[in-house]
């Protein structure tokens, strides 16, 4: 598995949320992380906040946000320049997906947490 650092908006520090989950399950596979939350927290090693990080060797950018909350942050993700975008449950969104296919990124409506203990993440 390559490894592929991955930015996680709409982070948690709420063990039962999937964003949490998807956090830690990065991590053990050891995958670098990078996260933004609606406030300051931690998960695992991984310290959040509301700042956006602008580090410009993002693979992988996952959404624990429905497509409502998304669109605030439409131009920082295509600015970053991902390979691709999960979409997770709940976060499918047809005007993101648009925007990224058109700057030649990746879409993918799926599950973090089932990608990585399928191995296809």
């Amino acid at each position: 598995m390559q490894t592929q650092k991955t930015l996680v908006i709409g982070a948690s520090d709420k063990p039962e949320r999937y964003s949490y989950k998807a956090i830690q399950m990065l991590r053990k596979h050891a995958i670098p992380v990078v996260a933004i939350g609606n406030k300051a927290g931690k998960v695992s090693d991984i310290a959040y906040s509301k700042e956006r990080p602008m580090d410009t060797d993002i693979h992988t950018i996952t959404l624990y946000l429905n497509e409502t909350h998304q669109q605030e942050y439409y131009s920082y993700m295509l600015d970053l320049k991902p390979k691709r975008i999960i979409f997770n449950p709940g976060t499918e969104n047809d005007e993101l997906m648009s925007l990224a296919s058109k700057q030649g990124i990746i879409c993918q409506e799926a599950c973090t947490l089932v990608l990585l203990s399928t191995g296809q993440y």
